[in-house]
């Protein structure tokens, strides 16, 4: 066990080997290992003025994205994952894979999906633990995780395979949450996601201003756009319920060995790329590069 977890994390050739010891400490509950000194840690990637920047390609990247749903999750990580080479895996898209395989859970993934209810840890584990040995057969390195770890016993788990760097934790007041939940499209040819909602809320009683633009889809995809089934104004509120019950341990475990960097969303893509670009200290052309 001991060999198998120093070679998932070397930092030059991350392995993803890892599927039978993800399966041993999830059945096993293994034990997480003395979280390092918050006040001693010095994050990855600060803005620093007078630190020297790296190619992006250069730099060995093990980050998760956390967020409520609908925060931008799945835009921002897979952004990051272009500009940084490191493939993006996003456990709602493994959960929609299989949806549509009509595989042995598909059935279940359908009935829980549609009751706005978490995927359980058991289902995630499986799922990531396929899209893994995928990765592992095509010599990936590196990852951004998007939507994993939700629970602290998923955190737990992924502690005792391998090191994360850098948790990006995105955030958003809940009225915008629900209006863009509620206006995401996919085009049923292309698979495209797209956002119709307009938003242009104003600041008061405490809230501050928040604008974003609607991300439309190409004129031939219009006419194609579905909705889907569980972005309905109730589940989306009761799976923001259950996301803040169940994100406080996650974050929490997290900010206690500072590595939790918390991201409030200035606007919409135009506003906040750029802002979140110069956290991480990535500098103009890398900018350029990644909105390319």
């Amino acid at each position: 066990m001991a060999a198998a977890l120093t070679r998932l994390t070397k930092p030059a050739s991350l392995a993803f080997s890892s599927v039978n010891i993800i399966r041993r400490c999830f059945s096993s509950a293994v034990a997480v290992s003395e979280t390092n000194n918050a006040a001693s840690y010095v994050p990855p990637f600060v803005l620093d003025s007078n630190r020297p920047r790296k190619d992006p390609k250069d730099r060995n990247v093990q980050w998760v994205f956390l967020g409520c749903p609908g925060v931008g999750k799945g835009t921002y990580a897979s952004r990051l994952c272009n500009l940084l080479g490191v493939p993006h895996i996003a456990t709602g898209d493994l959960v929609r894979e299989e949806l549509a395989s009509s595989g042995p859970l598909s059935q279940q993934l359908s009935e829980i999906v549609n009751q706005g209810k978490l995927v359980s840890d058991e289902i995630i584990i499986s799922l990531l633990s396929k899209r893994l040995e995928a990765g592992e057969a095509k010599g990936e390195s590196g990852f951004i995780l998007d939507g994993f770890p939700r629970t602290i016993q998923q955190a737990e788990i992924l502690e005792g395979v391998t090191d994360i760097d850098l948790v990006v934790n995105l955030k958003l007041q809940e009225d915008i949450l629900i209006d863009k939940c509620l206006g995401r499209r996919i085009c049923s040819q292309c698979g495209g996601n797209f956002n119709v909602a307009s938003i242009n809320v104003k600041g008061e009683n405490g809230k501050r201003g928040i604008s974003m633009a609607p991300l439309l889809p190409p004129p031939h995809c219009m006419s194609k756009l579905i909705t889907r089934s569980d972005d309905t104004e109730a589940v989306v509120k009761q799976r923001l319920r259950i996301y803040n019950e169940k994100s406080q341990p996650v974050e929490e475990f997290y900010r206690s060995q500072g590595k939790l960097l918390e991201f409030d969303l200035p606007g919409g893509i135009p506003e906040s790329w750029p802002k979140l670009l110069q956290v991480l200290n990535l500098d103009d052309e890398e900018k350029q590069s990644a909105a390319a």
